[in-house]
C-alpha cells in the first residue's frame, strides 16, 4: 500500500531528484530529541498488551477525531479519573476504531497508520469494519513474539537516541533501570518543571512537597525553591538529559524584583495567587529557566500557546493530553523581548521555540531566529506535523533563518511505534523541499546533499547536544 515516491511532487524533474535524496538518507539512524514514550515501556521491555492498547488508547490524535464523530471516549477504552466504567474489551475497541477509520484520510495520522501497519507489522490490506478483526489478530499475533517487544523494535527502528519528557520531581527510577541494565539503547530524560511553575495549577502544593521530598530544601522562600530546582536540574543532567522543556499559554516573560517575586511567591505558598500573579510568575521562571540554561548548558524549549483545557467537561472526566488542546493566537516579538536581551547574545543558551500559530513563522520566528545566536526554531508542532505544515514551514522559514537555525526534526510521539513513520513524512518532505530549490538552481546538487544530512540527522544531535 505504501508506494515508494509517496509525497513527493507529481513535476517529474524534481520527483527523480527528491527520491535520489530520500534513497541516499532517509535510512539514516533516528535521533528523537523530544517525545513522550513512557520509559517504563524501555525500562522493563514487556510484550504490548494488544493492539487497542497499543495503537488506539494513547494516540491523543486518533481519540480527538473519533470523539469529534460522536464516538464516546469510554467506549474506546480512555481512563476516567473518577474511576467510572469504560470499555475495556480491546477487540470491541479496535472495531470501532476500523469503523471509523475512513476519517483518517487525508490526515497525518492517516498516512502515520498506513507506514505503522505495513512498515512495522506488515499488513497490506487496508484497516476496515470488515478486516478489523482479521488485522486485530495478526497485530495481536506479531506482538507474541520477540522482535515486537519495546527494545527489539527501538533497534530496528534505528534510534540512536530517544529523549522522555519527565516531571521536576521525577524519581527517574525507570532511566536508572535502562542504564544498569546493560541494554545498549540511549535513552535520555527531560527536566519539564510545569507543575512546580504553575502557582493556579491544584496540584502546585503538592508538587513542591514532592519537590522538597527529593531535594531536602524546606521549601518555605522564594530561595529555597530557586535552590531546589538547581538540585532537580544537576540531578537530570547526572542521569543525562540534556534538555529542558517549558509549556506556557503565552511566551511572556518579564524579570520580577526580588521583593516583587518574594511577596507574589508567599501567597503562592499560601493558596491565594491570582491568575495575574500566575501569568508574572512564569513570566519571571521563563527568565530563571534561560539563566539556569546560561550556567549548566541544559538545552530550553519553549512550547506556548495552547489552551490546553480548552474543553473543560472532557479535561475534567479524563484529564490532559486527550485530544482537547485548542491553539491560541501568540505573539513573540514582544513577549520574548526582555528574556532575549538579557540571554539571546549568550552562546552558552540554546532555545528552542515551537509554535501552533504559524502566521509567526515568517514575520517573527524566522527573523528572531535569524539574528539571536541562543535560537533555534522548532520543527512544525502538533497539529502542523504534517506533510502541507512542514512544507509551508521550510518555504516560510527558510529565506530569513536558512536552515541552519532550525532544529532538525523531533517526533514528539506518545505512540512508540509511529516513531519511523513520523520521521519518514519528515525526510520525504525536506528532500522534496530541496528537490525544488536545485530544480529552480537556488541551490546545487551538492548543497542539497549536504542540507539533506543536515536536516534529517546533523541538525537535531547538534541542537540538543547529542553527539
Amino acid at each position: 500500500m505504501l508506494a515508494p515516491d509517496r509525497y513527493f511532487t507529481p513535476i517529474p524533474t524534481v520527483r527523480a531528484t527528491a527520491q535520489a535524496l530520500y534513497d541516499e538518507f532517509g535510512s539514516l539512524p533516528l535521533v528523537c530529541p523530544h517525545g513522550h514514550v513512557d520509559p517504563k515501556l524501555l525500562a522493563l521491555d514487556e510484550p504490548f498488551s494488544n493492539p487497542a492498547a497499543l495503537i488506539v488508547i494513547p494516540d491523543h490524535y486518533i481519540v480527538r477525531m473519533l470523539y469529534s464523530q460522536g464516538v464516546p471516549m469510554e467506549s474506546l477504552g480512555i481512563p476516567r479519573l473518577d474511576g467510572g466504567a469504560v470499555e475495556t474489551d480491546p477487540r470491541a475497541i479496535w472495531q470501532r476504531f476500523a469503523d471509523h477509520f475512513y476519517l483518517f484520510r487525508g490526515t497525518p495520522s492517516g498516512a502515520w497508520l498506513a507506514h505503522e501497519f505495513e512498515g512495522v507489522f506488515g499488513i497490506d490490506e487496508p484497516l476496515t469494519s470488515a478486516t478489523a478483526m482479521r488485522i486485530y489478530d495478526r497485530i495481536e499475533a506479531s506482538l507474541r513474539r520477540p522482535e515486537f517487544r519495546p527494545r527489539a523494535l527501538f533497534e530496528r527502528f534505528k534510534i540512536e537516541v530517544l529523549c522522555t519528557t519527565d516531571a521536576a520531581t521525577d524519581t527517574l527510577e525507570f532511566h536508572r533501570q535502562i542504564r544498569e541494565s546493560g541494554w545498549s539503547g540511549v535513552v535520555r530524560p527531560t527536566f519539564r518543571p510545569d507543575l512546580a511553575i504553575n502557582i493556579r495549577h491544584p496540584q502546585f502544593a503538592a508538587e513542591l512537597g514532592r519537590l522538597s521530598a527529593a531535594t531536602g530544601e524546606d521549601i518555605t522562600s522564594y530561595a529555597a525553591y530557586i535552590r531546589a530546582l538547581e538540585s532537580r536540574r544537576a540531578f537530570f543532567k547526572s542521569m543525562g538529559a540534556t534538555a529542558t522543556d517549558h509549556a506556557a499559554e503565552t511566551p511572556f516573560t518579564a524579570e520580577l524584583s526580588a521583593a516583587d517575586v518574594n511577596a507574589l511567591f508567599g501567597r503562592a505558598l499560601a493558596g491565594k495567587a491570582t491568575e495575574a500573579d500566575a501569568r508574572a510568575f512564569t513570566g519571571h521562571m521563563l527568565m530563571e529557566m534561560a539563566r539556569m540554561s546560561t550556567e549548566d548548558g541544559l538545552v530550553m524549549q519553549l512550547h506556548p500557546g495552547s489552551d490546553r483545557t480548552h474543553n473543560a467537561a472532557i479535561f475534567e472526566k479524563f484529564g490532559p493530553d486527550r485530544g482537547c488542546d485548542i491553539p491560541i493566537q501568540t505573539e513573540y516579538t514582544r513577549n520574548l523581548k526582555p528574556l532575549l536581551n538579557k540571554y539571546g547574545n549568550d552562546t552558552r543558551l540554546t532555545l528552542v521555540l515551537f509554535t501552533l500559530d504559524e502566521t509567526t513563522y515568517s514575520r517573527e520566528l524566522a527573523p528572531l531566529a535569524g539574528h539571536y545566536p541562543c535560537l533555534r526554531l522548532g520543527p512544525p508542532w502538533w497539529f502542523h506535523d504534517s506533510l502541507e505544515g512542514m512544507t509551508r514551514f521550510r518555504y516560510q522559514v527558510t529565506e530569513t533563518a536558512g536552515i541552519y537555525n532550525t532544529a532538525g526534526f523531533n517526533d514528539d510521539t506518545r505512540a512508540f511505534p509511529s516513531i519511523p513513520a513520523r520521521h519518514d513524512v519528515s525526510r520525504r518532505v525536506d528532500a522534496n523541499f530541496l528537490a525544488d530549490l536545485v530544480a529552480r538552481h537556488i541551490v546545487s546538487l551538492d548543497d542539497a546533499r549536504q542540507m539533506m544530512r543536515a536536516l534529517t540527522y546533523e541538525l537535531a544531535k547538534k541542537t540538543y547536544k547529542l553527539d
